[in-house]
Parts: structure tokens; C-alpha cells; sequence
């Protein structure tokens, strides 16, 4: 996979690609970057693949200071990007919060999107989950705190969202890495603040009404985002809900092939 950077707006933008053919664009979610698409990018077949990070994550947290990165706000950042790549349509793909950036555009900007794919999204009203209200609760310590005891304490979280505790070794090696560096801890703290749960509120209504391929695929036995809300989607969406029993939060990287197929069943609908 190539890393590939560009301006945008004003704002350095980073990703990550692989292949040609249709578009299909993958949207990350907190505290991963876009490397959480690593077992899934290489296993598209006969697809142009592309891992977009948030602006204000990853290898580009300093991007955020002084911007607006709510979840609402990524929307239009990705539009842009888009945009200026001359991408369109795409099949969007969205995990965590990365799935309500993907919901917001597509509802905004339906002429980007050629179908839809979420898994283990927040949506509704499933976010922010309670640990990280309480972490926000606490931003004025967490600003201070040392940023590697800050990656370490997010590991837990990691341990908490794989199946697997070596596979969340290395996800917490690849994505915590970025908060461990100076910076980290205030640049995690920009991120909390800027969930904003109206950010889904305004636009759940209008999913029943798109008119698009999807499909959802859950870790059923996710802590973070409940099956019932996997469900909800699949109903709103008028798609199949592809279960995985067992499954915890982070499925591109415990269950890559299932969410690799999902999207080339969407891409097949798509056209």
C-alpha cells in the first residue's frame, strides 16, 4: 500500500491506497488512524482503495489545532478531499466514528457516494460511549498528562475491542504510537471534545429515505457499539446485516475478510 499526502484547503491531508478500478473509500474511527484497514484494503479485488484519516488523527493530529473536527465537520473534510481527487462516485466504508462521518456525507452529498458500508459505527444515539465521556470529564488533567502513560492507558481499550490480545498488541503498537509522542495527550483531548452526539441526531432520519447499496457488518459481541444498533441500521439502510458471533469492536482487524466482502457485495450492487 502507497502513502500518499496532499493540501487541501489549506490542511494537510494523508491516506493510504491500493489498486485500481472503482473507488472505495475507507473512513477510520478513535483512537485508530488509517492503518486500521490494513488486512482489508489488500483483500478488495479489482478496486482503486483508499484509507482517508480524519483530519486532527493519526500522523496529522497537529492538523486539528484550531479546526473544527467533529464528526459533522470530517463530513465536509472528506468532501473536499474527494473532491480535489476528483473521486466520485465512491463506496464509502466507515468504522467507530469514521461510520458517522460516511452517514453524514452520504445524506449530504449523495452524487459522492455509490454505496454504503458500516461496521461497528456509531450512529443514533450509541456515542460517545461512557468511557470516553468520563475521559472527556477529565480533559483538563488528561492536556497534562505525559503523553505516553496517555497511550498506555488507552490500551486498555484496545485489549477491550480485539478478540485476539496479540492482535491488539500490535493494533495499540501501530495507532497509540501517535499519542505517545509529544502533542499526544492534547491532541486526544481536541478529539473528545469534538464528539458531539447531535452530530447523527440531525441526520437519522434521513438514512431510511437514501437510495443506495449497503450492507452492515457487527461484531456482535461488541461492548463499545451494541448489535441493536447494527440492527437499526440494517433496517434503515434496507440491508443485510452480516453478524459475526463473537466478534468484538474492531472488526477490520479481527474480521477483515468478512468486511472485505461485504464491500465487493456492495460494489457488485453498485455497478
Amino acid at each position: 500500500m502507497d502513502e500518499r499526502r496532499a493540501r487541501v484547503d489549506g490542511i494537510e491531508m494523508r491516506w493510504i491506497e491500493e489498486g485500481e478500478g472503482p473507488a472505495v473509500v475507507c473512513v477510520h474511527g478513535i483512537p485508530t488512524s488509517p492503518e486500521l484497514w490494513r488486512y482489508v484494503i489488500p483483500r478488495i479485488r479489482d478496486a482503486r482503495a483508499l484509507a482517508w484519516e480524519m483530519v486532527g488523527y493519526g500522523e496529522g493530529m497537529s492538523e486539528g489545532k484550531g479546526r473544527d473536527i467533529s464528526v459533522a465537520a470530517q463530513a465536509g473534510h472528506l468532501a473536499r478531499w474527494l473532491d480535489d481527487l476528483e473521486i466520485r462516485p465512491a463506496v464509502l466504508v466507515g468504522h467507530d466514528l469514521g461510520g458517522g462521518v460516511v452517514q453524514i456525507l452520504a445524506v449530504r452529498r449523495p452524487e459522492l457516494v455509490a454505496g454504503l458500508v458500516l461496521t461497528n459505527a456509531i450512529g443514533y444515539d450509541s456515542w460517545p460511549i461512557p468511557a470516553v465521556k468520563a475521559l472527556r470529564a477529565m480533559g483538563g488533567l488528561l492536556r497534562h498528562m505525559p503523553s505516553p502513560w496517555l497511550a498506555w492507558t488507552l490500551r486498555s481499550f484496545m485489549v477491550l475491542g480485539h478478540e485476539d490480545r496479540g492482535l491488539a498488541s500490535e493494533s495499540g503498537d501501530i495507532h497509540l504510537s501517535r499519542y505517545a509522542r509529544k502533542g499526544g495527550s492534547e491532541a486526544f483531548v481536541r478529539q473528545i471534545r469534538a464528539l458531539d452526539v447531535r452530530d447523527t441526531l440531525a441526520i437519522q432520519d434521513e438514512l431510511k429515505r437514501l437510495e443506495l447499496p449497503a450492507a452492515v457488518v457487527w461484531g456482535a459481541a461488541d461492548g463499545f457499539q451494541k448489535i441493536g444498533y447494527g440492527e437499526r441500521f440494517a433496517r434503515d439502510l434496507r440491508a443485510p446485516l452480516h453478524r459475526i458471533p463473537g466478534g468484538r469492536h474492531f472488526t477490520p482487524e479481527d474480521h477483515p475478510e468478512e468486511v472485505a466482502a461485504a464491500i465487493e457485495e456492495v460494489m457488485a450492487r453498485a455497478g
